[in-house]
């Protein structure tokens, strides 16, 4: 299906664009800081994913896509890393809504601790893997960043946004990496991963998707000036 690519960016912001507007919880208030909470996480993965392009570590299927580039990406590439985060920062901003506690507070430093330790583990192991220990390591100093310096206390809500992400991330991601459809749109050079997949989807993805979410949840929470006080938007 040619634009199958372009039409899964598409689809990822619609709802959340629509219910932006919705009179008690009205996102598009939090526009002015989304801009930049996007721009520079987005400008960072560019780079990376045109590293990683030109390199072969992953490329994509012109059969699904407009034919419009931009270096070695296609414009459905780089709609991604506006279209992406800004569903899942809408997704975190109405849980925040609906879900008054913040029911992993207490628990939020345990989780972050023992992420660090098992993707820095796991990155370390696999050096000689640039997608996995670019991923793992990545996440892994963020995590520890945000732990150890900046210590915030909105990861709990970020860890249980992150698992309601995780339903469509698996639908629009297996799409991508070949589930239902005849072709990969997206495919990946399996000597650079640990080879692991949970359908089609290459686990890195996980938390390469987390490292993403997180640098944007982490800059818009900056740029409205929370970090110790629990809220609901």
């Amino acid at each position: 299906m040619p634009y199958l690519y372009l039409l899964l960016d598409i689809s990822c912001i619609l709802f959340p664009l629509f219910f932006s507007f919705y009179k008690q919880a009205p996102f598009y208030k939090q526009w002015k800081y989304l801009w930049v909470s996007t721009l520079i996480p987005g400008v960072i993965f560019i780079a990376w994913d045109e590293w990683f392009t030109q390199s072969g570590i992953w490329g994509f299927n012109d059969y699904y896509l407009t034919g419009l580039y931009i270096a070695s990406l296609p414009i459905e590439e780089i709609l991604f890393f506006i279209c992406i985060p800004y569903s899942c920062v809408f997704t975190y901003d109405a849980l925040n809504y609906l879900i008054k506690k913040n029911w992993l507070q207490s628990n939020q430093k345990f989780i972050s601790v023992f992420l660090i330790f098992f993707l820095t583990t796991l990155g370390l192991l696999n050096l000689d893997k640039w997608y996995s220990a670019a991923t793992f390591i990545s996440t892994s100093i963020l995590l520890v960043f945000i732990t150890f310096i900046w210590k915030p206390t909105f990861m709990g809500r970020f860890y249980i946004s992150y698992l309601f992400i995780l339903l469509p991330f698996f639908i629009v991601n297996g799409i991508l990496t070949g589930s239902w459809i005849e072709n990969e749109v997206v495919w990946y050079n399996n000597q650079e991963t640990l080879g692991i997949r949970i359908g089609t989807i290459p686990v890195e993805d996980i938390f390469y998707g987390m490292l993403l979410i997180l640098l944007n949840i982490c800059l818009l929470e900056r740029m409205r000036g929370r970090r110790n006080s629990d809220y609901a938007t």
